[in-house]
C-alpha cells in the first residue's frame, strides 16, 4: 500500500517506507539488493539516505517514524531515482569486474564503490563505450588513496610509530589544558533547567517553544554540565541509586583518551572510555554519511581535541542535547515501578507511555513482580533486567548519534530537531529490545521439550 493511502495521522517506520518503495522499482537493482528483493543495508546507508533522501537537507525525513506526508515524499524521492539506481547497479558490477582484474582485495566493495557508482550514474548514466577504462581508473584511485574514509585507512594511518607518539603527546597536552571542573551545585541547577525544556517536548509542536533551549545553548550549559562530570558530581539526577554518568563511562571519572590500535563492535567500552581509534571506528563503520566526512588524516586531527572536550563533543547544541537526554534517561521507567517519579515531564510521559504498551515490556513486568523463577530458563529475565536499568542503553546510543553529527558538523539548531533525536533514540532502543525478546522467544520455542521420566512399574 503506498504511503498516501495510509490512514490520516498514522506514522510509519522509515525503513518500511524505503523497503516498500524499493520493491516497486522493478528489475535491474539486483547488485544493490538482498536475496529477498529488499535493499541491502549498505544500499540504504550509503546511497538511499545520504544521496537520495538527504536528511540533512530534509530534517523531516531524518526521524525513524514518518507521518503520511513525509512518507509520501520519501516514496516519491526513491521512485524518481529509479533510472539512476539502475545505472548505479550496472556501474557497481563493472567496478567489481575491474577490481578482480586488478587483484584488489582490501576493503569492502560496497563501502568503497557504492557512492562512487552513484556519482558515475549521475554524471554518465548507464555505462557506455569506454566505461571499462573509467572503472579501472576509479578502482586504482580508491586503492591507492591515502586519505580514504575507511576503517582500513584509519588503521594504516595510526600504524605509524612516530605519528602515534605525536598523537599521544597531543592527547596528553589537550587533557591537561582542559578548563577546570564546574561546581556540582551549578550542574544540579542545569539539570533542573533541562527538566523545564523537556516539559515542552512530547507536545505537538516542540519547535514552537525553542527559546528555553536556545537560552541553554547560548549560556553554554552543556559545556558546564560536561565539566561538572569531570569532577564526579554525585546526586545530579534527584534519584537514589542512579549512576552520575548514566553509562557514558564505566569509571568514576572519564579517563584521558588513548590512541588505541583496534576496535570491535562487540567489545566497545562506554563512550567516554573509548580510544581515539574506537571513537572514529564507529563513525567510519556506520558509513551512512561518508560523503560528508573529511579525510582520515583530518578526522584524526580533529578527534584529538574533541575527545578531550566536555562530554567528548565540540558543538554546544549537541552537548545541551546530551544534558536533555540524561534528564530524560534518568526518568525512564518502562516497567512502571514508579522510580524516578519526581520531576516527570511531558517527554517522560510520552516515552514511558509508549514503552509500557509494548508486549515484551508487559511480559517483563510480570516476571519482575513474580516470586516464581523464570520458567524460560533466565533468558527473558536478563532482558527484563535491561528494562530495570534503561538509561545505559539510551545514553550510549544517544551519544553515538550526537558524536556522528559532531564529526559531520551537523548541529541541532532548535528544540524540535533535538527532540526528534531524543525521541528517535528512545524508539530505537525500544525496537531493539523488542527484537531481542522475539529472538529469545524463537530460540526457546526451538528447544526440544525435556523427555518425560519413565514411570516406575
Amino acid at each position: 500500500m503506498p504511503p498516501s493511502s495510509q490512514p490520516t495521522g498514522e506514522r510509519r517506520p522509515r525503513a518500511l517506507v524505503i523497503d516498500h518503495a524499493w520493491r516497486g522499482l522493478g528489475p535491474g537493482l539486483e547488485p544493490l539488493s538482498g536475496p529477498g528483493g529488499a535493499p541491502l543495508t549498505r544500499t540504504v546507508k550509503l546511497i538511499v539516505l545520504p544521496l537520495i533522501v538527504r536528511p540533512t537537507l530534509r530534517p523531516a525525513l531524518a526521524v525513524d517514524f514518518l507521518a503520511p506526508a513525509e512518507a509520501s515524499l520519501l516514496d516519491e524521492l526513491i521512485r524518481e531515482s529509479t533510472g539512476r539506481l539502475a545505472a548505479t547497479a550496472q556501474w557497481f558490477t563493472l567496478l567489481k569486474k575491474a577490481r578482480r582484474a586488478l587483484g584488489v582485495v582490501a576493503g569492502n566493495p560496497q563501502d568503497l564503490y557504492f557512492q562512487r557508482c552513484f556519482e558515475l550514474a549521475v554524471e554518465h548514466g548507464v555505462p557506455r563505450a569506454g566505461a571499462e577504462v573509467l572503472a579501472r581508473a576509479l578502482v586504482e584511485e580508491v586503492a591507492h588513496s591515502p586519505g580514504g574514509r575507511t576503517v582500513d585507512a584509519l588503521k594504516d594511518h595510526l600504524a605509524d610509530t612516530a605519528r602515534r607518539s605525536r598523537l599521544d603527546a597531543e592527547l596528553a597536552a589537550a587533557w591537561e589544558s582542559r578548563p577546570p571542573p564546574a561546581d556540582p551545585a551549578a550542574a544540579t541547577e542545569v539539570v533542573a533547567r533541562a527538566a523545564e525544556v523537556l516539559d515542552a517536548c512530547g507536545t505537538p509542536s516542540p519547535a514552537g517553544t525553542s527559546s528555553s533551549y536556545t537560552a541553554m545553548v547560548e549560556a553554554g550549559l552543556g559545556e558546564l554540565f560536561g565539566r561538572a562530570l569531570w569532577a564526579y558530581a554525585s546526586g545530579l539526577w534527584g534519584r537514589d541509586g542512579l549512576p552520575t554518568h548514566l553509562g557514558l563511562t564505566g569509571r568514576q571519572t572519564p579517563p584521558r583518551p588513548e590512541v588505541g590500535r583496534g576496535a570491535s563492535t562487540a567489545t566497545l567500552p562506554a563512550p567516554l572510555d573509548r580510544t581515539l581509534f574506537e571513537r572514529l571506528f564507529t563513525v567510519l563503520q556506520s558509513s551512512a554519511h561518508r560523503e560528508e566526512l573529511v579525510t582520515v588524516t583530518e578526522l584524526v586531527a580533529r578527534e584529538t581535541g574533541r575527545s578531550c572536550a566536555p562530554l567528548g563533543l565540540y558543538d554546544e547544541t549537541l552537548r545541551v542535547t546530551v544534558l536533555l537526554g540524561g534528564r530524560l534517561a534518568a526518568g525512564l521507567d518502562p516497567l512502571g515501578t514508579g522510580e524516578g517519579a519526581p520531576g516527570r515531564t511531558a517527554a517522560h510521559r510520552a516515552v514511558n507511555g509508549r514503552w509500557r504498551r509494548e508486549a515484551s515490556v508487559l511480559r517483563a513486568r510480570r516476571m519482575t513482580v513474580s516470586t516464581r523463577p523464570d520458567p524460560d530458563g533466565g533468558v527473558l529475565d536478563a532482558l527484563a533486567q535491561d528494562l530495570r536499568t534503561p538509561w545505559a542503553a539510551y545514553m550510549r546510543r544517544l551519544w553515538v548519534r550526537l558524536h556522528g553529527r559532531d564529526v559531520r558538523g551537523a548541529p541541532l539548531e532548535d528544540l524540535g530537531s533535538a527532540w526528534a533525536v531524543l525521541d528517535g533514540v528512545a524508539r530505537s532502543v525500544m525496537m531493539d529490545h523488542r527484537a531481542r525478546v522475539r529472538s529469545a522467544l524463537r530460540a526457546l520455542s526451538a528447544q526440544p521439550a525435556p523427555a518425560a521420566e519413565p514411570r516406575s512399574a
